[in-house]
């Protein structure tokens, strides 16, 4: 326990218990459980059930609403204390039907009925309110509420939806989304919340795991969870193999107790009838089972056909994001000591590799400086470029969170979504002018003198050719750039100037341009400028990473200029760091990069690829190019769970294993490793990556060695020295560790360069990269600008969450316009429209709001079949390759707008 505490007496035993506890927190501290049906520690107390009376200093007190005294003393064992709260758990349950005491019932409220001797007949109540079934996870039976109020605050405190609320008065009060409609059409966002507190079962998950919550579970397995890069911890309840419950584990070191829709609810796709069980060869023109012997011998010839015919660098790998540290590191391993390349690339390239580059060149490593705790302390936040509410709800959760608590807000977004509504100040920059946005903001900070003199004299480097590019972004210069009035700017500048602890997150938004990386790198200035990295004057920059495991990826060396731990290829004494571990020489000249894998392929240079659980003619850009590139390859391998777009013009299809049943670990957004469990058996005939790679390897006469994932974790330490102090078992032991971690008997560096940057000179770096302009612009042929992202119910390609119940909160892709836009181009509400870009076509439905600013239109990329990717450039990154998802000039038609022209105008 850390910080004041206070000292009380609970029959007759002394605990301790942190200042402003409750008496309910001083009880349960000295071992005695007491009913509180209105109470959840992560919860606001209320008082409202009388179950937890106790007896303080002589008075009779609810303790969940009773702060703890110094020197108070407690009674809870007292004859009269007992029947005092026996009395007012049966007045509760008097009202209930007889079904919420039935045997076998694993409510809270039915446990405490069994410790109090309180029988099945107590419950009298005639029923009949009804329920609500219209939501595929939450279900709702009225007859069961008992007005506690803890699913309310649930859904307002932790997840910040406000999409319940209690109706009706007296002994009718009841749940009800806010909405007044059907659960299923109201803001529910599923997060779970709700069932995991509910004490009686009112609000329930339908089927096996009914009744189950993270207070009460079976048997489970902890893991972290396979979606995105939150790193969220996860006890998943089995039985007879198959997943009856996923419950978010209450000491999870970044959910503390909460998990979002995916999550929590999307495993239907585990027992798909649509997963993949065999391996494919393609004969003939089709695909065809075959047996794992098979696939594996045609995998082995076909790379050393391969090598043969055009050398090492013939042959080229796209690792996985969605898979362990442990496959990454064997896939590197085997490119390099199998084949003899550095042909390896992972899916970072699309989304964040400008923040390993941008972070790296101002700070001197590629992940976020602080840990999200130490953000969620912070006084001012800055979200730029992400929409956390829905691609990382728990994080977005949290953020919501410290906002109401009075944290300031500043988010930089062009789309009114999620955070934005509760913004002091909501900046909406066009989409491409992020340098200009954040010179503009720097500008502000200089002119007022909102920097750290001392931290940038002492520990930073670059500001006289900071300062003299700044004189050209005043506010009035950057309003006509971004579009960002220029009083807007001014009141963010000073916002996060002002704040004595501020911290800057941000997304997608930021790297997936032409110019990412100087976006990182001008993002990065602010933060220096400040004096908010590495000191306790704030709390850094850190990138909201997308896929599970896309830094651990990186981290592993999955990426063809760095080995694992980001040393450079070039470097003759990273190489013989690992060639004194692999036992063979390490090729020293960078590999080939995503895009310039597939432009070797349609070159006809690169004569096999293997594309591990990367849907990458869904998810890529420009993909009509990213088909022609696989179909003019002679050998493509695909490991999948699906017969996804890349699988069906894959040559060989290899079945693999999910994240629910792989044993490894993977890296979460603020760079902790943390553990990862296989909770259920992959289906007959799937193989884990792990056991795939290694296969190949043998087939083709090499060992690879580190025969389990704990080898080969404890190898990768030996290899890149930053991670030596993390093994399976320290985790198994800790539950998580931060990177860098080169001791094991020492913690992990959770705050990144308080001491020293880690760059050459140990000083941070700004930037002064000028605005330049994006790589495409709307014209009159193309004069909206699309923006593509994330929906808060799918995931990426929605090859898992399509299949369940995701599908009916969010069926269709929808194209979001601006009403002015949808009136122009003569497109109704609901109607499908056709998008066209320079590149490709696509067809979507549209949804017309206003989170959109005229001129733009948004849309996600979970249905391959509506070919968004089709839709987007090959403008990427000038400095990493990442492609420019943000910022594609389009067109859209539809049906005529009834009682208009076809331009729009009213007849």
């Amino acid at each position: 326990m850390t910080g004041p505490e206070t000292v009380v007496e609970v029959d007759g035993t002394v605990v301790a218990v942190p200042e402003g506890a409750s008496l309910l927190a001083a009880v349960r501290a000295a071992g005695i459980e007491l009913p509180s049906l209105c109470s959840d520690d992560r919860l606001s107390p209320a008082g409202s059930c009388r179950t937890c009376l106790v007896r303080a200093d002589g008075r009779v007190a609810a303790a969940c609403v009773t702060p703890a005294a110094p020197g108070a003393r407690v009674e809870t064992a007292t004859d009269d204390l007992r029947r005092l709260r026996r009395d007012a758990v049966e007045v509760i349950v008097s009202a209930l039907p007889s079904r919420a005491l039935t045997t076998g019932n694993r409510s809270e409220l039915a446990r405490v009925c069994r410790s109090l001797d309180i029988g099945q007949e107590a419950a009298r109540g005639a029923g009949g309110r009804g329920g609500d079934d219209s939501h595929p996870y939450v279900h709702l039976d009225r007859d069961l509420c008992i007005a506690c109020g803890r699913c309310v605050r649930m859904c307002a405190e932790v997840q910040g939806t406000f999409a319940l609320t209690l109706v009706g008065r007296g002994a009718d009060t009841q749940v009800a989304p806010g909405t007044g409609g059907p659960w299923a059409e109201s803001d529910c966002v599923a997060c779970g919340g709700c069932v995991d507190t509910c004490p009686t079962g009112a609000i329930a998950e339908p089927g096996p795991g009914r009744g189950l919550t993270s207070a009460h579970r079976p048997s489970a397995t902890r893991t972290t969870c396979g979606y995105c890069g939150v790193g969220c911890a996860l006890d998943v309840v089995t039985r007879d193999g198959e997943v009856t419950a996923v419950l978010p584990a209450r000491d999870g070191p970044v959910n503390q107790g909460h998990a979002c829709v995916k999550g929590r609810f999307a495993h239907g796709y585990l027992t798909s009838p649509e997963r993949l069980t065999r391996p494919l060869l393609r004969r003939d023109g089709r695909l065809e089972p075959a047996s794992w012997d098979q696939a594996i011998g045609e995998v082995a010839r076909g790379l050393r056909a391969a090598v043969a015919a055009g050398g090492p660098d013939a042959v080229a790998a796209i690792s996985s994001a969605r898979a362990t540290n442990e496959e990454n590191y064997l896939v590197q391993k085997f490119m390099r000591v199998v084949v003899g390349t550095n042909n390896v690339d992972n899916c970072s390239r699309l989304c964040h590799s400008p923040s390993a580059a941008g972070l790296t060149a101002s700070f001197g490593l590629s992940g976020g400086t602080d840990t999200f705790d130490d953000v969620e302390r912070s006084d001012c936040l800055l979200v730029v470029g992400a929409n956390p509410v829905e691609a990382h709800p728990v994080v977005g959760a949290r953020l919501l969170r410290r906002v109401l608590h009075g944290a300031g807000l500043v988010v930089a977004d062009p789309r009114a979504v999620g955070l934005a509504l509760h913004a002091d100040v909501h900046l909406r920059p066009r989409p491409g002018t992020n340098v200009a946005l954040f010179h503009g903001l720097a500008h502000v900070l200089l002119a007022e003198d909102l920097i750290d003199e001392e931290f940038l004299r002492e520990r930073a480097t670059g500001l006289t050719e900071l300062a003299a590019l700044l004189d050209d972004y005043p506010p009035d210069r950057v309003a006509d750039i971004t579009g960002v009035p220029a009083t807007d700017l001014v009141a963010a500048a000073r916002l996060y100037g002002r704040a004595r602890r501020p911290a800057i997150l941000y997304g997608l938004g930021v790297t997936e341009h032409l110019h990412g990386t100087d976006g990182v790198r001008s993002l990065a200035n602010l933060a220096i400028l400040r004096g908010a990295v590495g000191t306790d004057r704030g709390h850094g920059v850190m990138p909201l990473r997308g896929q599970n495991n896309v830094q651990g990826a990186s981290d592993m060396g999955a990426l063809p200029d760095v080995l694992p731990g980001y040393g450079r290829v070039t470097d003759p004494a990273v190489r013989s760091r690992a060639e004194a571990v692999w036992g063979v020489p390490v090729p020293e000249r960078p590999g080939l990069r995503i895009p310039g894998m597939f432009a070797a392929a349609r070159a006809g240079e690169l004569r096999a690829l293997w594309v591990i659980g990367e849907d990458v003619c869904a998810t890529d850009p420009d993909a009509n190019q990213v088909t022609r590139a696989l179909d003019t390859c002679p050998l493509v391998i695909c490991d999948e769970l699906f017969l996804s777009e890349t699988a069906r013009h894959a040559d060989i299809v290899l079945p693999a294993a999910s994240w629910l049943e792989k044993d490894g670990t993977f890296v979460n957004f603020d760079r902790r490793f943390q553990r990862v469990r296989p909770a259920v058996p992959p289906p007959g005939g799937t193989r884990a990556d792990f056991a795939i790679v290694h296969a190949v390897a043998s087939a083709m006469g090499t060992a690879l060695g580190c025969a389990t994932p704990a080898e080969a974790l404890a190898e990768c330490g030996r290899v890149a020295p930053v991670f030596a102090g993390l093994t399976h078992g320290r985790l198994d032991r800790e539950g998580a560790v931060p990177w860098p971690c080169p001791d094991p008997g020492r913690p992990g560096e959770a705050k990144l360069y308080e001491e020293r940057f880690a760059t050459a000179d140990g000083r941070a770096h700004l930037a002064a990269p000028p605005y330049l302009p994006p790589g495409e612009q709307p014209d009159d042929d193309y004069p909206l600008l699309l923006v593509t992202g994330r929906r808060w119910a799918h995931y990426n390609s929605g090859s898992m969450t399509r299949r369940g119940g995701n599908l009916t909160l969010d069926p269709v892709d929808f194209l979001d316009l601006h009403p002015g836009d949808a009136l122009r181009y003569a497109v109704d509400d609901g109607v499908p429209v056709t998008v066209e870009s320079r590149h490709g076509r696509a067809r979507l439905i549209a949804r017309i709001s206003e989170q959109t600013a005229p001129g733009q239109v948004f849309c996600a990329i979970h249905f391959p079949g509506s070919g968004v990717n089709r839709l987007t450039s090959h403008h990427a990154d000038t400095v990493t390759s990442c492609p420019e998802y943000k910022v594609t000039a389009v067109r859209v038609s539809g049906q005529p707008r009834r009682g208009t022209t076809a331009t729009g105008q009213w007849e």
